[in-house]
């Protein structure tokens, strides 16, 4: 049985992993709408679930995570990319539903006020706003990731970030 999800697996399969993606075409594991709850699988089944550019095709970002984190174990590792919110891919994808910050994450891990929508809890690994390579992004890309609510509130629409990756540990209450 394999303990890692590849979410929205396209034609990147991960060798190992259960692949999922809604199409039919791609030659995935399982065949199946994210957006239709809840997925095909046990709770705490998977230690790893990989969603590299799927989650801003979704309706809804909370009953995504809420998901991921019924299907894993306690500990698991959720790896995330989605598009920065400056990123002009962000807005040119008519698929794309959602926008994401550096921030966005804080949701779930309870760094932010508003945490209440849901009782998922992630503890944060990584954040990593990441830029198209060049010289100058480079340098910009260390600033941003270093202060990256400043780089957020002030810089973006100057020097527009390409995607977040995100690396997140599943929290689960004790019994």
């Amino acid at each position: 049985m394999q303990e890692s999800l590849n979410l929205g697996c396209g034609r990147k399969r991960i060798d190992g992993a259960l692949n999922l993606d809604i199409s039919t075409e791609v030659g995935a594991d399982v065949v199946h709408d994210l957006n239709q709850m809840p997925w095909p699988f046990a709770s705490g089944r998977f230690k790893e679930v990989t969603a590299f550019d799927v989650i801003e095709h979704c309706r809804d970002v909370i009953a995504v995570m809420d998901e991921i984190h019924r299907v894993c174990r306690d500990g698991a590792i959720v790896k995330i990319t989605v598009p920065h919110f400056s990123c002009a891919n962000a807005f040119a994808d008519p698929t794309h539903r959602q926008f994401f910050s550096h921030m966005t994450m804080d949701y779930f891990t309870g760094e932010r006020e508003v945490s209440y929508y849901t009782r998922s809890r992630f503890r944060k690994q990584a954040a990593q706003i990441i830029f198209t390579p060049s010289l100058v992004n480079r340098v910009v890309g260390r600033l941003a990731n270093r202060w990256p609510r400043k780089y957020e509130s002030r810089w973006p629409w100057i020097f527009p970030a390409w995607f977040l990756y995100f690396e997140l540990a599943v929290l689960k209450p004790k019994d």
